[in-house]
């Protein structure tokens, strides 16, 4: 397993991480020996990170992971968790964030928590269930820290969904030492500019942001919950079809543009478009993805399967510069340099491949990309 260095805070994280959350199920609604060999396959790989949520399952994943912990007493683990305030404790952050993390504590049987994460959405004003950016600035950040310094978490972290001029301001403040953020084949725009009219949030480059802050970055929905897997068929103990976030309007177009990179299949460079998917994320090393634990909501097949993608030795460079051949042909060699489309070093460009091939084969999207 591969070690990265998580931003300032010096932790040493596996490139693939364990999600707890409900999307999977695994860890809210499955067999409890299930959970208990599924967390111990993913240790022996050498996963070292875990994420987790008290919404995920009202605190039921917190208490299996606790139990499953406790028992295995896994040396260097790492272990996050979040707080999603509701709008009726917004006048009250402090002591609702203090009492969150203490029952989190609890169900996780844990002294201290690695990464405590802000789960609300953030916008430059705020309203309904989202904060504003001076609400998480002036009350958010001073509750958190004094979490810290009370021992009851390492390192201060956001869920970055929301508006992005907001997220980029939370960023730059240098408040927050990680940052989970959408990162996919359906939309990498954390990472490379996105084409004109792609129907996706524009997260605006937000890993130059987190660079230069020093934030580390948790690569989360990078199977767009579940729809880069090519189906719209759910494990029996997975949640129904969720809501995306960063992508298409709903679950079955995310499927549906999903379907549109099954060349990556059938040309031989990955054996599902779910392996795809995880690599496409893994790759992000080579210049702005991620530079933490890649995370997926998992259902327990998912962990064999994501462990032996380390190893396989088709790289996702070779598929990438594969299929710019193949779809684009020199016109993607000619491109402009601004890196919307592609780098001219041969391992760059995988953060945007997926992206662009998708909205290439968009009928309305056809003629706007001709000009490359």
């Amino acid at each position: 397993m591969q070690l990265r260095v998580f931003g300032r805070t010096g932790m040493q994280l596996s490139v693939l991480g364990f999600g707890c959350g409900a999307v999977g199920g695994i860890m809210v609604r499955g067999d409890p020996a299930d959970q208990e060999r599924t967390i111990a396959r993913a240790i022996a790989a050498g996963v070292n990170y875990f994420d987790t949520a008290v919404q995920y399952g009202h605190g039921e994943s917190e208490k299996n992971l606790g139990r499953v912990l406790q028992k295995l007493k896994p040396a260097n683990v790492a272990v996050g968790t979040k707080v999603r305030l509701p709008p009726s404790e917004f006048g009250r952050i402090a002591d609702a964030v203090t009492m969150s993390l203490e029952g989190s504590l609890a169900r996780l049987r844990l002294d201290r928590v690695d990464i405590f994460h802000l789960h609300n959405a953030i916008t430059e004003t705020g309203g309904g269930s989202a904060l504003s950016v001076g609400q998480v600035l002036g009350d958010v950040v001073p509750a958190f820290e004094r979490l810290r310094q009370q021992g009851k978490t390492r390192f201060l972290g956001i869920t970055a969904v929301g508006d992005t001029a907001a997220l980029h301001r939370v960023i730059d403040a240098n408040a927050f030492d990680s940052a989970q953020v959408v990162y996919n084949m359906l939309n990498s725009s954390a990472a490379e500019e996105l084409p004109t009219n792609y129907p996706a949030q524009d997260y605006g480059r937000l890993f130059d942001h987190t660079k230069a802050a020093g934030v580390g970055v948790v690569g989360i929905r990078v199977l767009a919950g579940g729809a880069l897997s090519g189906s719209a068929e759910r494990h029996p103990i997975a949640s129904p079809a969720p809501e995306p976030i960063g992508s298409a309007m709903s679950y079955d177009a995310d499927v549906e543009r999903a379907r549109r990179l099954i060349p990556l299949v059938k040309e031989g460079f990955a054996t599902s478009l779910t392996e795809a998917a995880t690599r496409f994320a893994l790759s992000g090393r080579t210049r702005r993805g991620p530079k933490g634990p890649t995370t997926a909501s998992c259902a327990r097949p998912a962990v064999s399967t994501a462990a032996g993608i380390l190893w396989r030795t088709t790289m996702i460079a070779r598929l990438l510069a594969h299929l710019k051949r193949r779809l684009f042909g020199k016109r993607l060699l000619r491109a402009r340099s601004s890196h919307s489309i592609t780098n001219h070093n041969a391992n760059i460009g995988s953060a945007h491949l997926g992206a662009v091939l998708v909205a290439r084969m968009e009928p309305t999207a056809r003629a706007k990309r001709a000009r490359y």
